[in-house]
């Protein structure tokens, strides 16, 4: 376990290296400013009646109708798990009241289980797609938005499983917290280093088109 964690870190350490080099080799401080841009965004930007506050209802929105699908989908387990709980007991001959007590004990039971497995995806969702907007908002790409945000994503969701694991509720809190922070800034490294990578194709690519021009110039000279 040990080593896994020191693997991650390293693995972390080096991309945000990475990241640095391709950013200076491609004059990256725009991509770096929108990130600082990104991150002074703040609550009363969503006063501004413009695109903040475009976001801040977006984001508003998404967490509705994510409460909405939790909640609907907790029911339907619930229902489900309860409804089939109760026709196994009754086929074992047992009275009508203690199957309907042993069912709705099966149904909050698998309730549970669905309340915290949409938790786990409810979350990193309202993270990533508030990371989006945040992006877009600040003057980054679509592109550099979905980078971020699908870091941002996979940081809080595998922080939250780790966190509460060891700590449970405060321990899902923390983690997802700490990994949706760390996701979204490994995201914007992933995007600097795929600039960076693209900056040095077309570098290469266009290498022969100079040295051609520098060449003709020279034979034009000496005619």
């Amino acid at each position: 376990m040990r080593i896994r964690y020191v693997s991650l870190l390293t693995a972390i350490i080096l991309i945000s290296l990475t990241a640095e080099k391709c950013r200076q080799l491609a004059g990256g401080n725009m991509a770096a400013g929108r990130r600082g841009r990104g991150e002074r965004f703040t609550f009363l930007n969503c006063l501004d009646m413009s695109y903040g506050s475009v976001a801040c209802i977006l984001k508003e929105a998404v967490k509705v109708y994510m409460y909405y699908v939790r909640a609907s989908h907790v029911h339907k387990v619930r229902a489900e798990a309860t409804k089939s709980a109760l026709q196994r007991n009754l086929s074992q001959g047992r009275s009508r009241r203690d199957a309907a007590a042993a069912a709705a004990e099966v149904g909050d039971a698998a309730a549970r289980r669905a309340y915290l497995q949409a938790k786990h995806v409810m979350a990193p969702t309202v993270s990533s797609v508030w990371d989006f907007f945040e992006t877009v908002y600040a003057g980054g790409t679509t592109c550099e938005g979905m980078v971020r945000s699908a870091g941002t994503f996979l940081g809080a969701y595998s922080g939250g499983l780790a966190g509460e694991g060891r700590l449970r509720w405060f321990g899902f809190l923390i983690g997802s917290q700490l990994g949706s922070w760390v996701g979204g800034r490994l995201g914007l490294a992933v995007y600097d280093v795929g600039i960076g990578v693209h900056y040095l194709l077309h570098l290469t690519n266009y290498k022969p088109t100079i040295s051609n021009h520098i060449h003709s110039n020279s034979s034009y000279s000496q005619i």
